[in-house]
């Protein structure tokens, strides 16, 4: 009976470490408001061909674990992104979430509405485990575009 209990014991405390290094894998709704704010601040202190470089760059200072950086115009087409380069120089006002949410022009509206910061909320592939789960992103809009970093809901 005691080795039974000892067994759990170990297989609870195992389960909440895994749960910590999971939460330390992920991005905070605080740390993705900083990250927009240092790339606005970046933006600002380079232009816009500089500051896009170094957004687009999947190993550099604006990707974070789950957090990356993207940029838009208010035509949804994307400038910038932090993981999927792809998406750059395309359009996509068409772009749903599995719930059938445009999740672009969502962020426009949000940009457009709200510029000093709104967050956007749909399901999302995570980068880092590959699966879908809830996201939400902060968007901030300075002039003609708006920056933008998600974070993965946190209680998965």
């Amino acid at each position: 009976m005691v080795r039974k209990l000892i067994i759990a014991t170990l297989f609870v405390l195992v389960g909440m470490q895994s749960s910590v290094v999971l939460a330390e894998d992920r991005g905070t709704p605080e740390q993705a408001i900083a990250l927009v704010d240092r790339a606005i601040a970046r933006y600002n202190e380079v232009g816009r061909e500089k500051a896009f470089a170094e957004f687009n760059d999947s190993k550099g200072a604006f990707v974070d674990r789950d957090m990356y950086v993207l940029v838009s115009d208010f035509n949804a087409v994307f400038l910038a992104h932090g993981v999927n380069r792809g998406l750059i120089n395309k359009n996509l006002s068409e772009l749903k979430d599995v719930n059938g949410r445009f999740i672009v022009r969502e962020m426009v509206e949000a940009a457009k509405t709200k510029p000093n910061g709104s967050w956007v909320e749909y399901v999302w592939t995570n980068p880092t485990t590959k699966k879908l789960d809830p996201k939400k992103t902060w968007i901030k809009a300075v002039g003609d575009i708006f920056i933008g970093v998600g974070v993965y809901d946190q209680s998965k």
